[in-house]
């Protein structure tokens, strides 16, 4: 068994839920305070009120992201209420919805969630199909653009750089390094986008390929966008690809393995990986992929596609098994198998480019945030992805996550900034020494 760790929400019933000033506070606590569960575990959830002004709250209960909940109304004749009392049995999620007139928390909980399987069947020729596009892009002669910035901080290189490559699209991106590194002596760090295309996460920027570049004792990094958009450019060129030929980019030829757009996607990943491994200043070792969202599928994408990358920092990751959609519950965004597409046609192709399926043999260590209440990239889509892969596992499970950060309250994001974040920054930088 591979080495997982589980880390848990200390003083989580701490943290507040607040409206304004006259509205009641309110926490909710569960037994296990991680949110992760094991078969035969009692699971108590509790609500505790501050400041009361209600006589009754409502809870909705869901099940494996079903779109059915059970809801409730109960009598809060204190400043306390159990809202839910359960053995653990049955693998998969629980999330909860609890509601009073001023006030609205949610919190999510896992049991057993190294037990969840796969969705869907891993391709016959998946290996094969792979092999034959490394192939394909390994034979292309290195094409390189590179565009030196001026007034960078001292001692360091910042590069704007396009590499040639099979997909559609070139490599685009920003490329950093510390001048005089000796050979042999600097990690990669690959840094890789949420989904979007205009919006300022989208876009590749000289300030994220430097900040690694100078973390710890240095390393050479490429920030790379998803997309092969040219970078620095005018707002009007963001939103015309927006508007035009990136738009609704994530569900388009889902019907043909050529033709989904991850294929482009991973192919500029690959070829990115490739050419930082050529650069002297490597040591040879370590190969870091970090990113959020989209950018955590591909941090998992490069894991399964490159025996080379020995960790990634995926945080609240997409791309993952697509398929629980089609049994129920809910696969990772963008989620193909909701669209109207033929899905037998999307079954025998969008598999080649699921982060379930291309974790199988990855020995990378994987440092994962898994929000359990995100209804983007959900949490059970992402644990049977990490369940495929072979290297230890640092997870950090969120009960009171959604996608966006933006969508915790002040007190959670205090309590997020302190223990999840600093940690996965810890781990980076602990990496890089």
């Amino acid at each position: 068994m591979t080495p997982t760790r589980f880390f848990s929400m200390i003083l989580l019933s701490v943290l507040f839920i607040s409206g304004d000033l006259a509205a009641q506070n309110m926490v909710i606590s569960q037994s296990h305070e991680n949110g992760i569960y094991h078969s035969g575990d009692p699971i108590y959830v509790k609500l505790f009120l501050s400041g009361k002004k209600t006589d009754s709250v409502t809870v909705s209960t869901r099940r494996n992201y079903s779109t059915s909940t059970t809801r409730q109304t109960l009598a809060c004749k204190g400043d306390s209420l159990q809202i839910f009392s359960e053995t653990a049995a049955t693998t998969g999620s629980i999330i909860f919805d609890v509601t009073t007139k001023t006030d609205t928390m949610s919190l999510g909980l896992l049991v057993d969630p190294e037990k969840l399987g796969l969705s869907t069947k891993r391709p016959k020729d998946f290996e094969k199909f792979w092999k034959a596009e490394k192939k394909q892009l390994r034979a292309l002669a290195f094409e390189i653009q590179s565009t030196p910035l001026n007034e960078i901080t001292k001692g360091y290189s910042v590069f704007n750089m396009e590499i040639n490559c099979t997909g559609p699209k070139p490599v685009r991106g920003y490329y950093a390094k510390p001048d005089n590194a000796k050979p042999g002596s600097l990690p990669i760090v690959l840094f890789v986008h949420a989904a979007g295309v205009s919006g300022n996460w989208c876009r590749s920027e000289p300030g994220n390929a430097l900040r690694y570049a100078q973390m710890e004792k240095g390393a050479i990094c490429f920030d790379l966008n998803a997309h092969g958009m040219l970078v620095a450019q005018p707002e009007a060129y963001y939103k015309d690809l927006e508007k035009n030929e990136l738009y609704n980019y994530s569900q388009t030829g889902l019907e043909d393995r050529a033709t989904v757009y991850f294929h482009g996607m991973y192919l500029r990943l690959m070829r990115t990986l490739d050419y930082l491994t050529q650069q002297p200043e490597w040591d040879g070792k370590r190969i870091l992929v970090i990113g959020e969202s989209q950018g955590g599928g591909q941090a998992l994408a490069a894991a399964g596609l490159d025996p080379r990358v020995t960790a990634v920092v995926a945080s609240v990751p997409a791309m993952c098994d697509w398929g629980k959609t089609i049994n129920g519950s809910k696969g990772g965004w963008p989620n193909p198998f909701s669209t109207k597409n033929d899905q037998a046609k999307m079954l025998a192709a969008v598999p080649y480019y699921d982060a379930a399926h291309l974790l199988k043999g990855s020995k990378a260590t994987i440092v994962t945030e898994i929000g359990l209440i995100d209804f983007t990239c959900s949490s059970e889509s992402v644990y049977t992805a990490i369940n495929q892969a072979g290297g230890e596992k640092i997870i950090y499970p969120v009960p009171f996550r959604a996608h966006q950060l933006a969508q915790m309250s002040a007190a959670n994001r205090t309590f997020w900034d302190k223990n999840i974040g600093s940690a996965k920054e810890n781990f980076i930088r602990d990496y890089l020494k």
